[in-house]
């Protein structure tokens, strides 16, 4: 089957793309992992001996930055429902974290540590469609905030990608009202194109009515 237009245009940026290129020589897994790292640089997310969920983990760029950030004395955990390659540092739990059995094993291997930083860089498989995309990734988002609702401790830090449009606007609303400060990022490796931003959501008020 031939390739369309796009697809083809979709290769030649990809394989042209620098950020692509450092990850290959830096061993990371995916270029988002350059994302990750310019939001820590500017928001100063991981410290040693941290415990950090990351959602939504595979191929793993993202855990890959946190486990190096927060060390040996640290803790990530990761999930996502594709597999995933294993990461020193990091335990992966694969299946749908909105799912009873996943949340248990998560929070199982989690134990008595309290959760200082949930990242998500989940998204939705994307149609081109902004009346799909749209609410598609916002229940994702969502579904993210929520989980970190339930295991931050009081001061932590969530991160999550995020796309503007219909039902921002209440998601921000509601990521202030739970969090100290909440900050738009758009790091250098987001592609310009990409309607996608990162909410960094420090402060954490503490789950209402614990």
């Amino acid at each position: 089957m031939a390739r369309s237009k796009s697809s083809d245009r979709w290769l030649r940026e990809h394989h042209g793309d620098p950020y692509v290129q450092k990850s290959r020589e830096d061993g990371y897994r995916s270029r988002a992992s350059y994302k990750l790292l310019e939001i820590d640089e500017k928001e100063g997310l991981f410290r040693r001996g941290q415990t950090v969920v990351d959602l939504g983990s595979a191929p793993g760029g993202w855990s890959q930055v946190a486990a190096e950030k927060v060390g040996d004395q640290g803790l990530v955990v990761a999930s996502d429902i594709l597999p995933m390659d294993a990461v020193p540092g990091v335990s992966f739990i694969q299946g749908d974290f909105t799912e009873q059995d996943v949340l248990d094993a998560l929070l199982a291997e989690i134990g008595d540590r309290p959760v200082d930083v949930v990242i998500s860089d989940m998204a939705p498989n994307m149609s081109g469609m902004a009346a799909i995309d749209i609410p598609g990734a916002m229940n994702l988002i969502e579904l993210a905030l929520d989980m970190a609702q339930q295991v931050l401790r009081p001061g932590g830090t969530f991160v999550t990608k995020v796309f503007q449009g219909e039902g921002f606007d209440a998601l921000l609303k509601t990521m202030k009202s739970d969090f100290r400060r909440v900050a738009t990022r758009k790091p250098g490796a987001s592609r310009a194109r990409s309607r996608e931003q990162y909410q960094v959501c420090s402060g954490f008020r503490g789950r209402q009515g614990a």
